[in-house]
């Protein structure tokens, strides 16, 4: 088992990687990560990267792992819902091994003060079981939410689709004159529309939530309208430019 992670916090980075500075990656001892006197059923490789979440799983698939039977990004402090997920380093780095067609989870806990990692823990356990025993698709990509609870108040699974927005951006000044100085932060809660199916409505209902995910971002529902909007489009362009 493979643990390379990013030695810094790297919320909202979203599936940004480092193409122009060379990446630094430390072996890290698992006694400083696995507080536990207990005999470990696997060996453990921990790499710390002084990188982005994405670049932590490139560098785990492709330098780092020979075989591999699935890539797990997380458990993730806060959860990942709606189209926050755009953002997500989490997600970000997951998306990795689904562009290499490896049966990928990206798992989070519902909450950013204090989360209970325990049932996320303990799923993820029953996840990795349930794949090796079932004809799951290689191309799989999960985006799994856990409500910060213990499992008495779980109140099921659902399969769902992705909610809308959950938090919107604000943003800070420092500083003055040509010393102005910007800070974004992700702290506005936004109240949408997220009826029951959607991942946002699993959570508030202390359900754990799984999507399937996909990268394509097509909307399909305005390709023929388009055609039409720029079926002139060629032409105009020929006589702005004189020919």
């Amino acid at each position: 088992m493979y643990i390379v992670a990013p030695s810094e916090e790297q919320s909202g980075v979203g599936s940004s990687l480092t193409l122009h500075d060379a990446i630094v990656a430390t072996p890290v001892s698992t006694e400083k990560l696995i507080a536990t006197d207990k005999v470990l059923e696997h060996q453990i490789t921990a790499i710390s990267v002084q990188g982005t979440p994405a670049d932590s799983c490139i560098l785990a698939l492709e330098k780092f792992v020979d075989s591999i039977d699935l890539v797990v990004s997380g458990i993730n402090r806060g959860s990942n819902v709606g189209a926050d997920i755009m953002v997500s380093g989490t997600v970000g780095a997951a998306l990795q091994g689904f562009l290499r067609g490896i049966p990928t989870v990206a798992i989070s806990v519902a909450s950013v003060q204090n989360p209970r990692f325990e049932v996320a823990a303990a799923f993820l356990q029953v996840i990795s079981e349930i794949f090796c025993d079932k004809n799951v698709p290689e191309s799989i990509f999960l985006n799994v939410n856990v409500p910060s609870v213990t499992l008495e108040d779980i109140s099921g699974i659902q399969i769902t689709r992705l909610g809308g927005r959950s938090y919107g951006e604000s943003v800070r000044e420092e500083g003055v004159g040509d010393a102005m100085k910007y800070r974004i932060s992700r702290n506005r809660p936004i109240a949408g529309d997220n009826p029951e199916g959607t991942d946002i409505w699993a959570i508030k209902n202390n359900r754990i939530s799984i999507t399937p995910l996909h990268v394509n971002l097509t909307n399909y529902d305005h390709l023929s309208q388009l055609e039409d909007i720029f079926s002139n489009a060629f032409h105009g362009l020929k006589v702005k430019r004189g020919q």
